[in-house]
């Protein structure tokens, strides 16, 4: 991970890095059940591999609330940072909820690593994987966003484009001093992606009157492995969360009826607020569509929780109105886990019917359940996708008579 709040090759340039190793700390409150908060921080463990750091311990500490100065108790910070003065190769403490601008320069100066929190830890996973001038804006808007409120005298990474003689107040501190550049930062930024969105509106207006269906879903669950298998396309995808920043679009026909297929970017648990309105344009797509796919990793544990985030950031978009099919995949995964070698073909059969009607009653959607990298079951997929973009279709163009 980088220091510098910089985004693209720019934050590549100098040094080569060497690899850091870490460790993660999280708070059990009264509200939340143990294996909720370890699920939590394995996520955030993948999330700090997907940085490129290696997690050598988890700590984590059952209080009603974080302290306020110093996140956990003073006993724990003890331990802390006991165990970090014995294991001199770890360099950074990552955080599971967000920290303020006070408790960051309290635990710094005690723990003598670097300290990052979850939101901090996402940015820099999005400012690595940004590729498109669009990405690039919304996730250095993100950053200044939620840099602003935590100035703490960290003004010697930022940039001065304006300053020296003239340019400052009488008696106005330095950090004001940066506060200032770094509100005159985000309204520049925000004017950028104003041009930039409008430019995407004329790209999607010239698109035409085809139906639009994008795939939505948690992060990793295999929205672009299944974008590429729909669309015979090649978009990146790999074990890693937020594989895919830069919303996909493919026109894709099948026998003669065309549509258009979007993978955005996936969903997150405590996916930050201002992150989530900076992305609003690239999710665009979403609210714009007709039909979601709504991509589920049913071999993950707590997949319910999964679908509750999505659900929960549809409708934060205004997109929750949506015609939807949920796509359970995995399924191959899911019978490695869960079923026993002993069961016989028809058996297991019948438990992943039983299996989906549970989730027909369950969320009140059609779904199917597929393998993605298997092939399994996607001839289904397509049937139901299919018969959904001709009701789409006949709605739209209710005169005109048509047989795909």
């Amino acid at each position: 991970m980088s220091d510098a709040w910089k985004v693209g090759k720019e934050a590549k340039k100098g040094l080569a890095m060497t690899q850091e190793y870490c460790i993660l700390v999280g708070v059990i409150s009264k509200d939340e059940l143990d294996v909720q908060v370890m699920e939590h921080l394995d996520e955030l463990e993948f999330l700090a591999t997907t940085a490129g750091a290696v997690t050598r311990k988890v700590f984590t500490q059952k209080m009603p609330h974080p302290n306020v100065k110093t996140f956990v108790g003073t006993g724990k910070l003890e331990e802390i940072r006991d165990y970090i003065e014995r294991n001199e190769d770890v360099t950074l403490a990552i955080f599971d909820d967000d920290l303020t601008g006070k408790q960051n320069s309290f635990l710094e100066e005690i723990l003598k690593v670097k300290i990052v929190d979850r939101s901090t830890l996402i940015l820099d996973i999005f400012a690595e994987r940004a590729q498109t001038a669009q990405a690039k804006t919304q996730v250095e808007l993100a950053q200044m966003q939620y840099l602003l409120p935590r100035l703490r005298g960290l003004w010697t990474h930022l940039e001065r484009q304006r300053g020296g003689i003239g340019m400052r107040g009488p008696g106005e501190m330095e950090i004001e001093t940066d506060r200032r550049i770094i509100r005159d930062k985000i309204a520049l930024l925000k004017k950028r992606l104003e041009k930039i969105d409008q430019q995407a509106q004329t790209q999607r207006k010239n698109r035409g009157e085809l139906i639009r269906v994008s795939l939505v879903g948690y992060t990793n669950v295999g929205k672009s492995t299944l974008m590429n298998v729909l669309s015979k396309s090649d978009v990146f995808a790999e074990d890693k969360l937020f594989a895919t920043l830069d919303t996909t679009v493919r026109k894709v026909v099948w026998d003669t009826m065309p549509f258009l297929l979007s993978d955005t970017v996936g969903f997150i648990r405590k996916l930050p607020h201002h992150l989530i309105e900076s992305f609003k344009s690239t999710l665009d797509e979403v609210r714009e569509s007709d039909i979601l796919l709504h991509i589920v990793d049913i071999a993950h544990p707590q997949h319910d929780d999964h679908i509750k985030t999505v659900q929960n950031t549809l409708n934060d978009l205004g997109a929750s109105d949506r015609t939807t099919l949920m796509v359970f995949n995995k399924v191959d995964l899911y019978r490695e886990k869960y079923f026993d070698d002993y069961l016989d073909k028809g058996t297991k059969v019948e438990i992943m019917e039983e299996i989906r009607e549970k989730f027909s009653h369950q969320y009140n959607f059609p779904n199917v359940l597929i393998s993605a990298t298997e092939r399994e079951n996607l001839d289904e997929l397509k049937s139901t996708l299919k018969q959904m973009i001709v009701n789409e279709y006949e709605v739209r163009y209710p005169f005109q008579t048509k047989i795909w």
